[in-house]
């Protein structure tokens, strides 16, 4: 029996060493803005056809992501659509060194629904509360959502902000303020060029000028709460890699 559990223990060690190496690796559990969806899920299946273990993608709201990280979530890799919220999680110390890298920047639309294009020149001052009617303005929170917050100062620079904050439909994140649009439930929404480009029911009314808000930048980086560091940094390499970063060019992204 003994020599029979011997030789069943070496069967296994032996079927082990000759398994690909993605069935050997664990997925990486990567906490993406809410903003990345189709990108991200892009860069994971090319990632995987190199023979990597595809990543496990979770999307929301960086804020979202942010406390659950800072609630001990074992995730492996944060992607934030700000640099305050990465900030947040790095005071923590939660982040591991020489990890966090910024490579992606995105701007700031205005969109209407395909049905109702509406037709506004954004400058200070512009006229959006006419624009809007009786409707609202679609906009992810802007307290602590990155493209709320983009949107409020945007709309405060030009001077328009007193005549919508009233007014404004605060979505969970940018997507669901999207989908508000896209739904005709808000005649106008504030979101960002690459969820616009991924919409087939809204049309882009008009960009904000870069000026009119904060860099919208996206940094990277590998969490002290992961299982899996070496598979989690292999996929963050290639997310800012040449090639990983025309993925996210295909998608509307500028690299940084």
């Amino acid at each position: 029996m003994v020599q029979l559990l011997r030789l069943l223990a070496g069967l296994v060690l032996a079927a082990a060493s000759f398994m690909p190496a993605a069935a050997q690796e664990r997925a990486p559990l990567v906490l993406a803005a809410a903003s990345l969806q189709e990108s991200l899920n892009a860069a994971a299946d090319s990632w995987a056809a190199r023979g990597n273990a595809r990543p496990v993608l979770s999307f929301a709201a960086s804020s979202a992501l942010a406390r659950q990280i800072g609630s001990g979530a074992p995730a492996d890799l944060f992607i934030s659509a700000d640099e305050p919220w990465m900030d947040d999680v790095a005071k923590r110390g939660l982040l591991r060194p020489r990890t966090r890298i910024s490579f992606l920047a995105n701007q700031l639309v205005l969109v209407a629904p395909v049905s109702r294009p509406a037709r506004l020149n954004i400058a200070r001052g512009f006229p959006i509360a006419r624009a809007l009617g009786g409707g609202r303005l679609a906009m992810a929170d802007p307290d602590t959502v990155p493209a709320g917050k983009y949107g409020r100062s945007a709309l405060t620079a030009l001077g328009v902000w007193p005549q919508v904050q009233a007014r404004v439909a605060r979505a969970e994140n940018v997507r669901a303020a999207l989908a508000l649009v896209e739904r005709g439930e808000a005649p106008l929404g504030v979101v960002y060029a690459t969820d616009a480009r991924a919409s087939r029911h809204v049309v882009v009314v008009g960009t904000f000028p870069a000026a009119s808000h904060p860099p919208i930048t996206y940094p990277v980086a590998v969490l002290k709460s992961g299982r899996n560091p070496v598979a989690a940094d292999g996929f963050r390499r290639f997310l800012i890699s040449r090639d990983g970063r025309a993925i996210f060019a295909r998608y509307g992204f500028v690299s940084r």
